[in-house]
């Protein structure tokens, strides 16, 4: 019996509160109601779990009042082919929107696009660049009920070593890569240079800096999209869980950010001089890491990386050049000129990430902070430095209390979050685990 030719399809997503994607498969002869923004979705989609559940009893938004629908409007910007369907096959991106045609306080491409705003009314843009890691691992995970890396990086099933910057590495794995990357030029992400990181399987590609933070956070959504589907084509899988492995490298999500202002200047330029601007900058970001670190590590799993004496900072420091610091700086001087931003897991949702990041350097522009001390090449952070937190309630009940963080993502989303984030932290915490039974059981 001959099997039918797949048929090419649209589809036409949001982007849920933990980067996830849902939405709706339309054959290309209705594709017309996508542009007409008559496509509709629960609005209470954008309130999901990690489990997929919608919290009614905590947030009131889904079957308590009918769970609405709401209209996805799609963004016209992120129309791109989708090389691993059907031959004419497409994406596009959307946001949620309310049936009276307000974006939805609870879409995370919205409340970023909100605070861009703020940054458009003092004439100033955001220029972003995101690089992101990620781990390739077998494709049995699901029977094993764990990773292990690919076979061909592997020697009697265990890794040959680290393998950072390992050009053998990357040519080993050459045509799940190449994939990757043609994928990518399809769908003109601006993909720079891939490396091979510490871990096993564990990789990082570049995108190029983009002077629109919304079409940034897009590109990072799209490519965590696209090593998905190129290792399910390859027999793979790929995944971006901050700590995969216990005894080996975190994934990390990387951000590197300046500031133009309408004339293309880059604000946060010393010019030879003293970075005052770009100090402040980097305090308003210090001030808010622990806010906001529940945007950085948004899952139990997140907290594993912070360990000491990792490329995961502990500390809320920061330095010129010192990859060791939650925050860097590059460089001072010139078009260049950018903080770079090391707290997040590569588990991050781009969006929130991003609004987190760019709202502590707002408030850096906003008045003159002061960062202190920066930590110097082979010295510890300064002894008065605070740290960032391993307790994922504990980020919970910051995230929940913040004056920052209502400013920037709004009162509701604020307890939307830090709701269902609490509930998830308080699950992990409920949830006795085979390592307290190896340990514990024999024991006491």
């Amino acid at each position: 019996m001959t099997e039918t030719a797949a048929e090419p399809h649209i589809e036409i997503m949001l982007v849920g509160m933990n980067g996830d994607l849902r939405g709706k498969r339309i054959p290309m002869t209705a594709e017309k109601k996508i542009w007409d923004g008559t496509v509709r979705l629960p609005s209470s989609t954008q309130s999901l779990d990690i489990w997929g559940c919608d919290n009614d009893e905590l947030t009131g938004l889904s079957i308590s009042i009918g769970d609405p629908d709401g209209l996805c409007i799609p963004d016209r910007r992120t129309l791109a082919p989708m090389p691993w369907g059907p031959p004419g096959s497409k994406q596009v991106l959307a946001t949620m929107h309310e049936m009276d045609g307000q974006p939805s306080f609870m879409d995370p491409r919205a409340i970023l696009a909100n605070l861009l705003q703020r940054f458009a009314k003092l004439g100033l843009t955001p220029v972003v660049a995101t690089e992101l890691e990620f781990y390739v691992v077998e494709d049995d995970w699901r029977e094993t009920g764990r990773p292990r890396p690919p076979a061909k990086l592997a020697y009697r099933g265990e890794p040959n070593g680290f393998q950072l910057y390992d050009m053998g590495a990357v040519d080993a794995l050459d045509g799940y890569l190449q994939t990757v990357r043609t994928w990518a030029h399809a769908q003109d992400l601006p993909a720079d240079a891939t490396t091979a990181e510490f871990g096993p399987g564990q990789f990082e590609i570049n995108l190029l800096h983009r002077a629109d933070a919304l079409a940034a956070a897009d590109d990072c959504i799209c490519l965590k999209r696209i090593v998905e589907q190129a290792a399910r084509k390859h027999g793979l899988k790929s995944t971006c869980m901050a700590k995969p492995y216990s005894d080996h490298a975190g994934s990390g999500l990387h951000v590197h950010a300046s500031i133009i202002d309408a004339d293309g200047n880059n604000i946060l330029d010393a010019k030879g001089g003293d970075p005052a601007k770009l100090r402040s900058v980097t305090a308003g970001l210090l001030n808010t890491m622990r806010d906001a670190q529940l945007v950085f590590a948004p899952f139990a799993n997140s907290y594993r990386r912070f360990q000491p004496d990792s490329f995961a900072p502990v500390d809320i420091d920061w330095g010129f050049g010192h990859r060791g610091t939650a925050v860097r700086i590059p460089d001072a001087n010139g078009p260049a000129a950018r903080n770079e931003h090391r707290v997040a897991g590569a588990d991050a949702n781009p969006y929130l990430l991003l609004t987190a990041i760019l709202g502590g350097m707002l408030l850096g522009l906003e008045a003159d902070l002061d960062p202190g001390p920066a930590t110097e090449p082979g010295q510890k952070p300064p002894a008065d430095a605070k740290r960032l937190t391993h307790d994922f309630l504990t980020a919970v009940e910051d995230f929940a209390a913040s004056p920052f963080i209502r400013d920037v993502f709004g009162k509701r989303y604020q307890t939307l979050f830090g709701d269902t984030k609490r509930k998830e932290a308080i699950t992990f915490l409920r949830t006795v685990s085979d390592f307290d039974y190896q340990t514990y059981l024999p024991r006491i």
